[in-house]
């Protein structure tokens, strides 16, 4: 189809063979800094036959021994059936058990500890709960789904994260909150101020773990793990299991359960493909592609704050409802765009990788990589925001 479309001057896709992992060169990308990524690692069909295995859980969200007003609450969400992190980790966390869960992204990890933790504030009205994050956006997106879960039960929590005012933050943790949820360096500074008692949260989860050493954030981690008490009920989720995290596991939990329902790199719903371009001709190819009717959605992704502002801008200057997420935008500018862009008030999207992990944005029908990610692990996240659940999705790689 793109083929027909773009005739012999337009992008040119390769398609059928599987990708595969190659040998990783200490050598720059074309598009900037970064490890060397072989084009034909962007390049994987999604499957669209029935799956072979298809996974039977042995639990109902019915049938976990939980609070009966949480149950409600989960039911009337409209949870049947567990996916396999959730129906795999809920049982051991409701026994109090260290977890380490390695799951893809968007397999509903959210609520695989959201769940029991608040059935254990419901039976225990000191219990409070720490959850650390690498990005505000994900704080804010577990917080929302909190509040979905907790209607009415007078649960309260509180989001503690960099680039928005601190003002408010402190305000809030004058009163007692069940879940406190934030960023590794604003709950370090919140500490050191004696406005966040670690010795009270006897629970922490830690999200993303493997983003939050990306980010830099092993030392804030430390902190926080080495202010909590011991023993303590220790929750770490992870898309990727490298030698550091191993490190982490060991240093942070004590006889952890592990669950593992990672069922490859990228999703198998997410129908992956290249764009060959040469230089000159890359504005107009992603142009094009997004005239298209069935680029409805389209998450694009830049290597640089200052590029993905312009992109965006030139995108607008071109007819297109855009918008740009990227460091360098405060808080509330964040929001948003991302709120606009999760409403459908605009069709595009262009971020950093700042948006490539932990968020959920439904129905997002093409994630564009017009830069090349930094490593084959962003390449993954990055993807992983489309093709979300049961849903088929795309993503482009432009080569040049």
């Amino acid at each position: 189809m793109y083929q027909k479309r773009f005739n012999n001057k337009g992008p040119r896709f390769s398609h059928g063979r599987p990708a595969y992992k190659p040998h990783f060169q200490q050598k720059k990308n074309r598009g900037g800094g970064g490890e060397y990524i072989d084009p034909s690692k962007f390049i994987n069909k999604a499957i669209i036959t029935e799956e072979v295995e298809h996974f039977v859980p042995e639990h109902q969200f019915t049938d976990f021994v939980i609070d009966q007003e949480l149950k409600h609450a989960v039911v009337a969400k409209g949870y049947t059936t567990p996916t396999p992190i959730q129906d795999r980790a809920i049982p051991h966390v409701l026994k109090g058990q260290d977890v380490v869960g390695i799951a893809n992204t968007g397999t509903g990890k959210t609520a695989a500890f959201l769940i029991p933790l608040i059935d254990k504030v419901r039976h225990d009205t000191k219990a409070q709960v720490l959850i650390v994050v690498p990005t505000r956006e994900l704080a804010i997106q577990i917080d929302a789904e909190l509040k979905g879960f907790t209607k009415g039960m007078k649960i309260f929590s509180v989001v503690c994260v960099g680039g928005a005012s601190i003002g408010p933050q402190l305000q809030a943790l004058k009163y007692r909150n069940q879940f406190v949820i934030g960023t590794p360096g604003r709950l370090k500074d919140l500490i050191e101020r004696g406005k966040i008692r670690l010795s009270d949260y006897g629970t922490i989860v830690l999200d993303e773990a493997d983003r939050m050493l990306d980010m830099g954030f092993i030392n804030d981690m430390r902190f926080v793990m080495q202010g909590m008490p011991k023993p303590r009920h220790t929750l770490f989720f992870s898309a990727t299991l490298s030698r550091e995290i191993e490190g982490l596991i060991s240093e942070f939990l004590h006889e952890p359960v592990r669950i593992s329902v990672k069922t490859g790199d990228t999703a198998k719903n997410v129908d992956q493909d290249v764009v060959r371009v040469k230089g000159g001709a890359k504005l107009d190819i992603l142009h094009d592609l997004l005239a298209q009717k069935e680029f409805n959605k389209v998450l694009v992704f830049g290597r640089t704050k200052h590029g993905v502002e312009r992109l965006a801008k030139t995108l607008a200057d071109r007819g297109f409802k855009a918008e740009s997420i990227h460091g360098n935008k405060n808080h509330s500018q964040r929001q948003r765009a991302l709120n606009a862009f999760k409403d459908n008030k605009v069709q595009i999207l262009v971020a950093t990788d700042v948006a490539a992990r932990g968020l959920d944005i439904a129905d997002v029908s093409h994630v564009i990589n017009f830069d090349l990610p930094q490593s084959y692990d962003d390449y993954v996240h990055r993807i992983g925001r489309t093709g979300r659940g049961k849903k088929k999705g795309k993503a482009l790689t432009f080569v040049e």
